[in-house]
Order: structure tokens, then C-alpha cells, then sequence
């Protein structure tokens, strides 16, 4: 199902131009427009889940499995030094456009990017608490 309204609805399915770099029945892959590193890339379901908890389990494996190959592919060909593999759910999370999408974002020494937290410190008594209030 697309979103006449979504903006990755209408790139996915190619009412929009975009640089992409795959493409199958499910997914459209995409060169990002406004990138970390070189080669940066957005993986887009051509049907419209809004996050993650939207995104039916079948298509949830299969976009693994597709970043998992095209992040190979990429860190051999562009000479990355590794890979990030991001996703963000809900705008405090950093997630800009409502529609589902994984961030493969080739890393370089010294690319200047700190896609990185700072550890916090925490109690095992806070851990203990964590762990029984989302178990409950």
C-alpha cells in the first residue's frame, strides 16, 4: 500500500527521480541526497510503513538481508572502512520522514562523521529495574 502524501512512497515507486543503486519488487535503494559519507544510501519498501513497528515481519527480514549484501557491495567497491546500519523511529529518535527507511552509511578513517553516544554510567540496581519494568 503507498501514501499518495509520502515522499519516499512517491521516490520508491518512481514518480520521483532519485540515483538509485538497486531495485526489486519490494524495495528501492537510493543514493541519499544530502549524505554522512560518500556513498551513502537509504533502503525504501515501496509500501508505506511508517516505522518500524509498522513494517510487516516478512519485509523486516528481507531489508536485513538486502543491507547486509548492498553493505558488502558497497564497503568492497567504494573502499570503506566499515559500515553504519541506522534507523531511526520517531522524531526524538531523529527520524525526519515518516516512512521507513535504513540508512547504509559506508565509514572512512577520518571521514569526520561521529555517529557515536556517549556511554552513560548505570547502577546494577538500575539495570535490574530496566530489565523487570520491560519484562513485566
Amino acid at each position: 500500500m503507498r501514501d499518495d502524501n509520502c515522499i519516499f512512497c512517491k521516490i520508491a515507486n518512481g514518480d520521483i527521480p532519485s540515483k538509485a543503486i538497486y531495485e526489486d519488487d519490494l524495495f528501492k535503494v537510493i543514493l541519499d541526497l544530502g549524505p554522512a559519507t560518500k556513498g551513502h544510501a537509504l533502503i525504501l519498501p515501496k509500501d508505506h510503513a511508517k516505522n518500524l513497528f509498522e513494517l510487516p515481519d516478512d519485509t523486516a527480514k528481507q531489508v536485513l538481508v538486502l543491507a547486509k549484501k548492498l553493505g558488502k557491495q558497497m564497503v568492497d567497491k567504494l573502499n570503506a572502512d566499515g559500515l553504519n546500519i541506522i534507523q531511526n523511529n520517531g522524531e526524538a529518535a531523529g527520524q525526519t520522514v515518516n516512512h521507513f527507511h535504513l540508512h547504509l552509511i559506508p565509514r572512512y578513517e577520518n571521514d569526520g562523521q561521529h555517529i557515536l553516544w556517549e556511554p552513560k554510567e548505570v547502577s546494577q540496581e538500575e539495570l535490574e529495574e530496566i530489565q523487570n519494568t520491560i519484562l513485566q
